[in-house]
């Protein structure tokens, strides 16, 4: 171990663009949340899947909110490193003219420990996800894995992709290249096969929407704000360019690369694949005795079920073969995303270990890959513990990712607010990009956030189950990160209240 090894600059535009990229993984999600956006009931438990396009849209214009605010901290603060909004945070407070400077050390300590919440669960409810997919693709081959056994390929897969971040962000870097390649590749051939399909009818199929101005226009507001919370969870990932500014070559890379990622994988791929996907939904296609959307709302994969009736209707009954290729694009996907959260989640522990506000070991780097090696196998057995918990149960995978879900949302708000406090007093600032838009970030952040615990909550069963362990879990958390800080705090002898 080199306490003199630093963080090398070797990303430039692309590598730093593409290891964003990989989070939002537009493929992947498709595959994994299509079902539940297919499932998803208002309060009078009617569907609002007719709005999920719609909400769609709505999210996306959430998400630039969070995303401008991101980019234009990056510009203020190009020495920020790892630290993403954790060093935003303090230097903001700290060159605060007001009170809020007093607030520097703990404002930036709150946002690193909630940071956490999203960026170390995440990679677990990925890797669970991963779990789940495998045991679907041995299933269509007649093989039946067990709960024990999907609890294992949870622990396995998260090993490998430790392996991979261990080894540093240039390997990290060429595998997300090739996984958005393979993506993107795929999930434009199997949008473009759907559209065909709506457009030919082989089967003589009645849709769902019937024209395609239907698929993209909204219907019902209140449908549209339900399919945003689920929306807002496809788009996360855009703001982990920001963990990368030690390793890229410009700060410019960085504030760009926070928005190209959310353009291109957001604003181009999801709204294409989305709108091939919804515009295929027919009332021909069948799940037991349920049709159309309660069809995809009863698949555990609706995207395969797509490409193998498309596929066989089109394609001279290839649909099943289709349907396995893309599955394995998708497992790579998820892949990639999961790299690109632990690359992520260990550099913000990072930033905070050299402030000495974890334990040191987590700011340890290894001296040939220049990796926080400490922090990545913690991380590691973490998304194992995580992955193979939720690998047991969809209540258990509903719980984590809730608890996820708590992190990004409160996160975001709070760099929102961070944004707000930065450009306050400048003499260059934006009323628009420096006022207006960090507000509406912080409003719909925290509106997400209600409404999802809202939807949770009233929702009952196992649903209601997962939501209050959720919240639970974030509550002890919380008391977990108030404990330590006032303990290291008296162990190092440092002020809570900055007085200088």
């Amino acid at each position: 171990m080199s306490e003199n090894t630093e963080l090398k600059k070797t990303l430039n535009l692309t590598g730093v663009t593409m290891n964003a990229m990989a989070l939002i993984a537009p493929g992947a999600f498709l595959w994994l949340t299509f079902q539940m956006q297919a499932a998803q009931v208002n309060s009078s438990g009617k569907t609002t899947a007719m709005d999920i396009f719609s909400g769609l849209v709505l999210a996306l214009i959430l998400a630039f909110l969070t995303a401008i605010s991101y980019s234009k901290l990056s510009e203020l603060y190009p020495e920020a490193g790892t630290g993403s909004s954790y060093y935003f945070a303090g230097r903001a407070l700290r060159n605060d003219p007001s009170k809020l400077s007093y607030l520097s050390r703990i404002g930036k300590y709150i946002i690193g420990w909630f940071a956490h919440i999203y960026y170390w669960v995440y990679p677990g409810v990925l890797v669970a996800m991963m779990a789940t997919l495998i045991t679907y693709i041995f299933s269509e081959f007649g093989i039946n894995i067990p709960v024990a056994g999907q609890a294992l390929i949870a622990v396995i897969f998260a090993g490998l992709t430790g392996a991979v971040a261990y080894r540093g962000i240039n390997g990290s870097t060429l595998s997300s290249i090739v996984i958005n390649v393979i993506q993107i590749v795929t999930l434009v051939f199997t949008t473009i096969l759907a559209i065909i399909y709506r457009v030919i009818n082989p089967q003589h199929v009645e849709f769902i929407h019937k024209s395609f101005s239907s698929v993209i226009m909204p219907h019902n507001l209140s449908n549209i704000l339900f399919q945003a919370t689920i929306s807002m969870l496809l788009l996360v990932g855009f703001e982990s360019a920001t963990a990368l500014a030690g390793e890229a070559k410009s700060p410019k890379h960085v504030s760009r690369g926070v928005i190209l990622s959310l353009v291109i994988q957001g604003l181009i791929f999801y709204i294409f694949e989305y709108s091939g996907a919804i515009a295929w939904l027919n009332t021909s296609y069948k799940i037991g005795n349920k049709t159309g959307i309660d069809a995809a709302a009863a698949s555990s994969a609706p995207i395969g079920d797509m490409v193998k009736i498309a596929g066989n209707a089109l394609l001279n009954n290839s649909g099943f073969v289709l349907m396995i290729i893309v599955a394995i694009s998708v497992a790579i996907a998820v892949f990639g995303s999961t790299l690109a959260c632990m690359n992520t989640g260990v550099r913000i522990t990072y930033a905070m270990a050299k402030d000495n506000e974890v334990p040191s070991v987590m700011g340890a780097l290894h001296p040939k890959y220049s990796t926080p090696r400490a922090a990545v196998w913690i991380i590691t057995i973490v998304s194992a513990v995580i992955g193979a918990i939720g690998a047991i149960s969809v209540t258990n995978l509903t719980a984590v990712t809730l608890i996820s879900n708590i992190g990004t949302f409160i996160l975001y708000g709070m760099t929102n607010l961070v944004a707000l406090v930065a450009f306050a007093h400048s003499k260059k600032r934006n009323f628009l990009t420096n006022i207006i838009i960090p507000i509406l970030g912080f409003i719909s952040n925290i509106g997400m956030l209600i409404a999802i615990f809202y939807l949770g909550i009233s929702g009952g069963g196992s649903t209601q189950v997962s939501a209050i362990a959720a919240i639970i879990a974030t509550i002890v958390w919380l008391a977990i990160g108030a404990i330590y800080f006032v303990l290291n705090s008296r162990k190092q002898g440092r002020s809570i209240i900055v007085t200088e």
